[in-house]
């Protein structure tokens, strides 16, 4: 599980959320747990029983103004009570002015307070989708990917195979690569994978032979993306007598990816075949399915029904005695 720390979240959102700090700076080394953040609710009133301190703590305006109309002996005894828990840290939207005594009893307990120039909404809308990303399963795989015909295909297979020479190809056809060699990968909801390239070396690629090429510097914008959903995982492997390899596309094989299934195609390499054309029918296979229609199925129940319709005329003739 990825970690994030305070000062890492301040720094990396400072812009996206317009965050001002506040209170202890100790408070920065503190490390957040999940991907959760909310406000305090009903912990403000007195009630902890169903309080979950490792999150994030959100005060808008309500919670704000509840707490300035208290008298002052008991909004110093709620905030002592609430900053006194384990939090990672206090999150203040719109800007708004602290209450009296809330930043003296952060600086007392080690929190850091991280004031917000948004409205309460549009923090939440942003702040979400970076806790999500950030706390993302993620993993590193060994491959090539890119973007054919709007189709994810990773390319894995022994190293100098010719993985990366394949994508080359399928860039110079007009494709886009996303990552060589090295695919970071991470799981967005449920069964959604999105690799990346590594920043410091994404869309440069290895040719064995001729060494580092810059992708985008040659090709242009055009040939290069961000990042990508990977939907198919293409298998390059070197042909052998007796290997047996797929041939109608009935039995799909499947792979799995940070508890994802996603479809896996095995192509035997031997000299004479055109790797990047199979590439470019892989993806629009794929896009024909997606879309409902499946070649493979349609030619099973095409060739099932022919062999029924001659089965009914042989018991047609076979029933015709006069």
């Amino acid at each position: 599980m990825p970690t994030l720390t305070v000062g890492t979240f301040f720094e990396r959102t400072r812009d996206l959320l317009q965050l001002e700090q506040r209170g202890s700076a100790d408070g920065l080394a503190r490390e957040i747990p999940n991907a959760d953040a909310s406000g305090p609710g009903l912990v403000l009133a007195g009630y902890t029983g169903r309080f979950v301190p490792q999150r994030i703590q959100v005060l808008g305006e309500t919670e704000v103004s509840y707490l300035r109309s208290l008298p002052e002996p008991e909004r110093l005894r709620i905030l002592d009570t609430f900053l006194g828990y384990e939090i990672p840290c206090l999150m203040v939207t719109k800007g708004l002015e602290l209450p009296e005594g809330m930043e003296a009893a952060a600086q007392k307990h080690g929190i850091t307070i991280l004031v917000s120039r948004l409205k309460t909404l549009e923090f939440y809308n942003r702040i979400g989708p970076f806790l999500l990303d950030a706390f993302a399963p993620s993993t590193s795989l060994h491959g090539s990917l890119a973007d054919v015909y709007g189709v994810g295909l990773l390319f894995t297979g022994a190293s100098g195979i010719g993985k990366s020479e394949c994508v080359l190809d399928l860039v110079e056809r007009g494709h886009r690569l996303v990552a060589d060699d090295l695919v970071i990968t991470k799981r967005k909801g449920a069964d959604v994978l999105i690799g990346s390239g590594h920043p410091l070396q994404r869309h440069y690629m290895e040719i064995r032979g001729i060494g580092l090429i810059d992708v985008r510097a040659i090709f242009g914008i055009r040939a290069v993306r961000q990042q990508k959903r990977i939907e198919v995982v293409v298998v390059l492997q070197e042909w052998k007598q007796g290997m047996v390899v797929e041939r109608t596309g009935l039995d799909t094989d499947t792979t799995e990816i940070l508890g994802v299934e996603v479809p896996r195609i095995t192509v035997p390499l031997n000299p004479g075949k055109n790797i990047t054309v199979i590439a470019e029918v892989i993806a629009m296979n794929h896009l024909m399915r997606y879309s409902g229609h499946d070649p493979a199925q349609a030619f099973n129940e095409r060739l099932k029904s022919h062999m029924r319709d001659k089965a009914d005329v042989q018991r047609y003739l076979l029933d015709d005695d006069e």
